[in-house]
């Protein structure tokens, strides 16, 4: 809980009654390594905080060579098929813990009454939302306006962490080539 609490901390100052409230809304749940939690068309009903591990946001595909990475989240972040927790409709990819994964996580019922019941909530739940936003928003531009080489130079020099926990074959999809691609990139490197 102190992860989440410094984490909120940094954005606002939150009461101890708003606190109180929030926190006995979380459930904490330890995700396996390579365990799939979120499965396609299931409903996303949480929104959770990791407080160790790493997501994968994928689509699966019949071949799992051409499944689709699109997203990785990572301590101290919050993670969620964000499309689907708000609406309330079948979720289009997975998430899968890549490592042994530890979540603080509140259901939407849950999170509905934290911003109904307590001064903070509303503000947090934007600030969240604009982060996700943010970063889908970043790495469509990147895809966009970057070459091959350029989006995996940025992504080691930003998140130079990668290289250590997740496989090749989620990287070179995540930035948008085969893993044939990537691998000629790292040889020029």
């Amino acid at each position: 809980m102190e992860q989440i609490k410094a984490y909120l901390d940094q954005i606002a100052t939150i009461s101890n009654e708003d606190w109180a409230f929030f926190t006995s809304k979380l459930q904490r749940r330890e995700i396996p390594k390579k365990d799939i939690f979120l499965k396609v068309n299931e409903i996303e009903n949480h929104i959770s905080f990791i407080e160790t591990g790493v997501v994968r946001l994928f689509i699966p595909k019949d071949n799992p060579e051409k499944e689709i990475t699109f997203g990785f989240s990572f301590n101290n972040q919050f993670i969620s098929a964000y499309d689907s927790f708000l609406t309330q409709h079948p979720s289009a990819y997975q998430l899968q813990a890549l490592t042994k994964t530890t979540l603080l996580s509140i259901t939407y019922n849950d999170l509905q009454e934290v911003y109904a019941k307590t001064q903070i909530g509303n503000f947090i739940g934007r600030l969240t939302a604009e982060r996700l936003f943010l970063i889908k928003s970043k790495r469509e531009q990147n895809l966009l306006n970057l070459t091959a080489e350029e989006r995996y130079l940025k992504l080691f020099k930003e998140r130079p962490e990668l290289l250590k926990v997740i496989p090749l074959k989620y990287i070179s999809s995540y930035i948008g080539i085969t893993a044939q691609a990537l691998s000629r990139i790292r040889k020029r490197l």
